[in-house]
């Protein structure tokens, strides 16, 4: 008989991945804030009715249950959404900056965003790099930031040697390219020199 049962995953140590925890109060913001959104035309009074009578609670509570994020020591991963679902994985090398957003209306919700800037990011994914409710915010952004500098630390003290030859041969090679293109260029503009016979 087949064995159907998921394969079991080598669970990583406590210390090792920091899992955040996210406010419940992300709930009734995304609900009020979509309404105010709805409401804002005269089209969408009725569907902002619809949203906060029953689908957007439905909607809130899936939203907030399929929020995940954990930091590891070398990556963050997160996840978010219902209908589209985005599930990100960041090398910490790659982030550039982690911002902190709190707003006034953000403020009166005890919530606040984590908007993450990476290398080579363009601006259609600037709104996907970003997480609403983390509770304790700074802490987790400290943490962030605190294991982006110690991998960076690790990764720059591993190999300065190694990199200094990789470094001398790649510049030898790009001086000896140089001095053929050179020639190649001398040769090129004395056969124009020279007259037809």
């Amino acid at each position: 008989m087949m064995d159907l049962r998921p394969p079991v995953l080598p669970k990583r140590a406590p210390s090792d991945v920091l899992t955040a925890a996210f406010n419940p109060l992300i709930r009734p913001y995304l609900l009020l804030y979509v309404a105010a959104v709805l409401a804002l035309t005269i089209v969408g009074i009725p569907l902002a009715l619809v949203w906060l009578l029953g689908v957007g609670q439905w909607w809130a509570k899936h939203y907030f249950d399929r929020l995940s994020c954990e930091l590891s020591q070398t990556e963050l991963r997160f996840r978010k959404g219902i209908l589209f679902q985005v599930e990100k994985t960041i090398p910490l090398e790659n982030i550039q900056d982690v911002t902190f957003i709190e707003g006034p209306v953000l403020r009166q919700f005890n919530l606040s965003i984590l908007k993450f800037e990476t290398a080579g990011q363009s601006q259609g994914q600037a709104h996907d790099m970003q997480l609403i409710g983390i509770v304790n915010a700074h802490a987790f952004r400290q943490q962030i930031l605190e294991r982006r500098r110690a991998l960076k630390q690790r990764s720059g003290a591993a190999a300065p040697s190694e990199a200094g030859v990789a470094t001398s041969e790649v510049q030898a090679e790009q001086l000896q390219l140089l001095r053929r293109i050179a020639e190649r260029l001398d040769d090129i503009a004395t056969a124009l020199r020279k007259p037809d016979p």
